[in-house]
């Protein structure tokens, strides 16, 4: 050795280091994964859940004020669900397949359309095809239950009653209950 240049430390990482940090980012990664794809869908479900009862009150209260009878239908597809928030009758108007818009006949006007595709996993059943409000009281004809769910089973059911309101509930099956929510 030579006492004018002291040995040096060498610096930086080896291959076997490196690979054991790369093989530990891995498995946390592929752990945090599942945990990922459910908080997407359950914020996807939220959010079209929170639009649809929106879009009841909005509609049962532009009912009122225009003082014209105002209709919410509903449509299912193989490229997904929607519904359609107009005048005139149920069978006046269409979700058009092919847009994110509503193909209206006659005089009826489509003042809304919310489509939810099949590839967001998301979608909109009712029990009744098509649900009207009154402009004199706002009520709601007939009473029914919207229901938003996911291709995991969690759902989240909007009751609307005779008078319009809307009570939100999510069922503890066939999947997972919604957490926020109370239990129907």
């Amino acid at each position: 050795m030579d006492s004018l240049h002291p040995p040096t430390a060498q610096r930086g990482l080896t291959l076997i280091e490196s690979a054991i940090t790369l093989a530990v980012t891995a498995i946390l990664v592929c752990s945090a994964a599942p945990d990922l794809a459910a908080t997407l869908e359950r914020h996807r479900l939220t959010a079209a859940a929170t639009q649809l009862a929106s879009d009841v009150q909005w509609l049962r209260s532009e009912a009122v004020l225009r003082n014209e009878t105002l209709r919410l239908s509903f449509f299912d597809g193989a490229g997904g669900s929607c519904y359609v928030l107009h005048t005139g009758a149920r069978n006046q108007c269409q979700c058009d397949g092919q847009s994110a818009s509503a193909v209206c006949s006659a005089d009826a006007v489509a003042l809304k359309t919310v489509t939810l595709s099949a590839s967001a996993r998301i979608g909109v059943q009712a029990n009744v095809s098509s649900m009207v409000f009154d402009p004199l009281h706002g009520t709601a004809t007939p009473a029914g239950t919207l229901k938003v769910s996911a291709a995991s089973g969690r759902a989240i059911h909007h009751v609307v009653n005779v008078l319009g309101r809307v009570r939100t509930c999510t069922p503890a099956t066939p999947g997972p209950a919604v957490a926020g929510y109370p239990a129907c």
